[in-house]
């Protein structure tokens, strides 16, 4: 069983306990609830046979909590409506409001989620079986395993299609086969729109860079991360890199997996957060800190990548 196999063990390790309803969620699935002493919340699963899962977080911890775990092979997509945190190894910033896929190969995950933040994120996990015979044997002469086109999408906010598909999810409150029915139908849906997506949209980047072309990369990347809250050009950056515009930036989203103006957005972001929790600098001296004249701008961008307002952050972060 999925929910066996992939969430309960992980989810009794770090704090949480079945319970046996949840009026939050749908009473089809199985809820757990955050021990006090760690937090506060639930998290919810559906899960189909040993093919799918369904799940929701809606959590916070009390202080910074350090998450590790072994996590057999699945596939999945989600949405953070909100979120503060980064993952390890390789290092990614955690951001709300785009819609991400995943695929844990029997890896260790590991990531440190920030105190006080509402964790709250609708996802879909598939098991190898699910894309690799299932599909195959329903639709054998059609059959196109979704793997490629799913981890394509990686980290994008181009996907509303998805986002409307999930909030689906997290809204349905039905029982019995019309839920069954629901929600094996929703999950078909979500392959047919990565398969769509990746037919309509095919990925250009290159699979394969140069160690002189990563080294270059890694320069530049190393001067942005002491330099982010300055006004940084396209030209210098290609000047640092000794590439053209077109090569930079195909390069650097390979590597990187986003733009460089993403990527610098991320570094202010994470400062931003680090700012609003432990110091008592207003809003405009926060933004002006981290790069941008205006504060209204700084907390349209915050609250796309957190979820939160400045002001909301801060408060939930200092537990007020």
């Amino acid at each position: 069983m999925v929910l066996r196999e992939i969430h309960e063990p992980i989810l009794l390790k770090n704090g949480f306990r079945k319970v046996s309803s949840c009026d939050k969620f749908n009473p089809i699935g199985t809820c757990y609830k955050l021990n006090e002493s760690l937090g506060s919340g639930y998290y919810w699963i559906y899960s189909h046979k040993d093919l799918f899962s369904i799940s929701i977080h809606d959590f916070y911890f009390h202080d910074n909590f350090y998450f590790e775990s072994q996590l057999p092979e699945y596939l999945g997509i989600s949405y953070y409506e909100s979120v503060s945190g980064e993952e390890i190894n390789p290092y990614r910033r955690l951001k709300a409001g785009c819609v991400k896929s995943y695929w844990y190969n029997g890896n260790k995950y590991q990531a440190i989620f920030h105190k006080n933040i509402p964790m709250k994120s609708i996802g879909i996990d598939l098991t190898p079986k699910y894309c690799d015979n299932y599909l195959e044997e329903k639709y054998s002469d059609d059959y196109i395993n979704p793997r490629s086109a799913l981890l394509k999408i990686n980290e994008t906010t181009e996907f509303p299609e998805m986002v409307l598909l999930l909030h689906q999810l997290k809204a349905y409150k039905g029982t019995g086969i019309s839920a069954k029915l629901f929600y094996e139908g929703k999950v078909a849906e979500a392959i047919s729109l990565i398969l769509s997506r990746e037919n309509f949209k095919k990925s250009k980047a290159p699979t394969h860079f140069s160690q002189s072309d990563i080294d270059r990369i890694e320069n530049v990347v190393s001067y942005i991360n002491d330099h982010y809250a300055y006004n940084l050009t396209l030209s210098e950056l290609c000047k640092m890199a000794c590439m053209g515009t077109t090569k930079l930036k195909t390069t650097f989203k390979g590597i990187y997996n986003c733009t460089i103006t993403e990527y610098i957005q991320n570094r202010r972001m994470s400062q931003g957060e680090h700012l609003l929790s432990s110091t008592d600098f207003d809003i405009k001296k926060i933004a002006l800190i981290v790069g941008y004249k205006s504060a209204a701008r700084f907390s349209e961008l915050f609250k796309k990548s957190t979820g939160l307002q400045p002001r909301e952050y801060r408060a939930l972060s200092k537990g007020k």
